[in-house]
């Protein structure tokens, strides 16, 4: 009677345990890796299950594909700029989602001076894109007040708008400046070996601060340079070839096609027809910055979340 107790014991608690590890690595945006043979590892080990846990492949699978898309800056269109928020968006989400994982909390727990970092360099990060939202915010107002300018052919209300934009670019070349002085020595130095799953994490954590980095300085540098066209006094000529060319490719191609600084020559003089064609590529430049937006606003709020995950960590 003893071992038959024992044996219904086992079999009803066996179920209730495989059923919650299962629901704790659920996240419905990866594949489902249940055709794996599953491993299994001791309770009181504090480390993060490295190489067998799905989520963590897919992380370092996307974090390489946002590192091989940074690579590419001949390509530097608005949809190349959207596809890179996108991706980072991807990665936080899948952050967030990793950070739920007890394994994970055990294993930050052990760790207090990586999460302080990391919750540091969120909080930049967060403050950045916040400032970034009012800014693109600013700038599709004064294109929307500059493509009625275009229409009645003002002049004086053209130059106000291209000094708005100037004025936005060295915003931007400060969100910049701001990105580049974040993550930082994020791994501490540490004089004792730590176990293979806490290495494996810290060094995910440093990616996704690299790649977070990355796509930030593409798309702030990339509407810096865009926004910055010279006043009508200056010319391109003058600033030579080389120079010429550096802006180009560091600019967005939207802009670039447009010719913003067209504008400020001569738009009085300008047809009928070329007024049009000038009216819709304006047209369609809002929608490249409604686009952008939206890519941004997506990337803070998963910023947030996982900042709140991450201080989740302490209190859980």
């Amino acid at each position: 009677m003893g071992k038959e107790k024992t044996l219904s014991k086992s079999r009803t608690m066996t179920p209730k345990m495989v059923a919650n590890f299962r629901r704790s690595l659920s996240f419905p945006n990866h594949p489902n890796h249940s055709n794996k043979p599953k491993k299994t590892f001791h309770v009181r080990s504090a480390s993060l299950p490295c190489r067998s846990h799905p989520l963590i492949s897919q992380l370092k699978d996307d974090l390489n594909e946002l590192k091989s898309w940074a690579l590419k800056p001949e390509n530097r269109t608005s949809a190349w700029l959207c596809d890179g928020l996108n991706q980072l968006k991807i990665v936080h989400e899948s952050l967030d989602d990793l950070l739920q994982l007890p394994q994970t909390r055990e294993s930050l727990h052990g760790h207090s001076d990586l999460v302080e970092k990391l919750l540091d360099d969120f909080l930049h990060f967060v403050d950045v894109y916040g400032i970034f939202q009012t800014l693109i915010l600013t700038f599709k107002e004064e294109h929307l007040a500059a493509q009625v300018a275009v229409r009645r052919k003002d002049e004086s209300k053209i130059a106000s708008y291209a000094k708005a934009l100037r004025k936005m670019a060295k915003e931007m070349d400060k969100l910049v400046s701001n990105v580049q002085c974040i993550g930082k020595y994020i791994v501490p130095q540490q004089c004792v070996p730590v176990p293979d799953g806490d290495a494996e994490l810290a060094e995910v954590m440093k990616d996704i601060i690299e790649v977070t980095e990355l796509v930030s300085i593409a798309l702030f540098n990339g509407l810096g340079v865009s926004m910055a066209f010279p006043k009508p006094t200056c010319s391109w000529i003058g600033l030579g070839k080389k120079t010429k060319k550096v802006k180009e490719d560091e600019g967005i191609v939207e802009f670039l096609e447009m010719g913003l600084e067209s504008l400020l020559w001569g738009l009085r003089k300008k047809g009928d027809e070329e007024v049009k064609m000038m009216s819709k590529k304006m047209h369609e430049l809002e929608d490249c910055i409604c686009g952008i937006e939206s890519g941004g606003e997506k990337v803070f709020r998963s910023l947030l979340n996982a900042r709140v995950s991450l201080l989740n960590v302490f209190t859980q």
